[in-house]
């Protein structure tokens, strides 16, 4: 599905603000595969997604999905295959438009934009249908401006957004970091729910060691741009939150 083929990445190269943000990193994943990522900050974790969804180009390297070479790909272009969730709520939507209308923005993601309303009561109803099942009543709103939304509110819509066209592969970079507990727990369990249901290949970078214990399959450990730990899912399973701990 992913592989990154030995990627380098270095900023301000020739100053004194030098960083070696990643340093000859080689990656590959299975189909359907949930991999946290974790690693101190400047580890080389957002360096990472970010040369996956294209915002910046490694120096070296390849980039593959499906065996297609994307390395030189622009973020649009990898939005085929690629949805992204951020940490911040309000980079995920645009506030000014409706709940209706983001959702109808993201179900053109991957096709040709035409100048025509797209909104009609079929399409109403299958979004109604989807935000149902947050259970935050939501459905009912879909003409209420999304920037009136809690932060909460709208990393979950943004998740169910992410799935309105076809994708295959989830980033997300701390989602829930700006939630408060009880709404972060409720966000990463609809998180886990959608990528099983929807066979997704996922990427989620957390600071929240609980986690790592609880969700994915694989658990990658990243430092000084380079990946220092690998666990499958059997090794994963025997971890335990002091284990982590160490690792730091």
């Amino acid at each position: 599905m992913i592989e990154l083929q030995h990627i380098s990445k270095t900023f301000n190269r020739g100053t004194a603000n030098e960083v070696n943000a990643l340093k000859d990193v080689t990656l590959k994943t299975e189909s359907s595969q949930f991999i946290v990522v974790i690693g101190s900050n400047g580890s080389g974790k957002s360096s990472l997604m970010n040369a996956l969804a294209g915002s910046i180009h490694p120096d070296e390297g390849k980039i593959l999905i499906d065996g297609i070479d994307i390395t030189r790909f622009k973020e649009h272009e990898r939005s085929k295959w690629i949805a992204r969730i951020f940490q911040n709520p309000l980079m995920g939507t645009a506030p000014e438009l409706s709940i209706l209308e983001n959702f109808r923005l993201a179900a053109l993601r991957t096709q040709s934009k035409k100048l025509v309303t797209g909104t009609t009561e079929k399409f109403r109803r299958r979004v109604q249908e989807k935000i149902s099942l947050l259970n935050l009543g939501l459905e009912n709103k879909i003409d209420q401006q999304m920037g009136t939304l809690s932060g909460g509110q709208r990393q979950a819509l943004t998740l169910l957004m992410a799935v309105m066209d076809e994708t295959k592969i989830l980033l997300m970079d701390e989602p829930a970091a700006a939630l408060d507990p009880k709404t972060s727990t409720l966000l990463m369990q609809l998180a886990e729910k959608i990528i099983r249901e929807f066979n997704l290949t996922a990427l989620l970078i957390t600071h929240q060691l609980k986690d790592v214990i609880t969700y994915g399959d694989r658990v990658i450990l990243m430092h000084e741009g380079t990946i220092l730990k690998d666990l499958n899912k059997a090794e994963k399973s025997t971890l335990q939150v002091n284990d982590i701990y160490s690792w730091f």
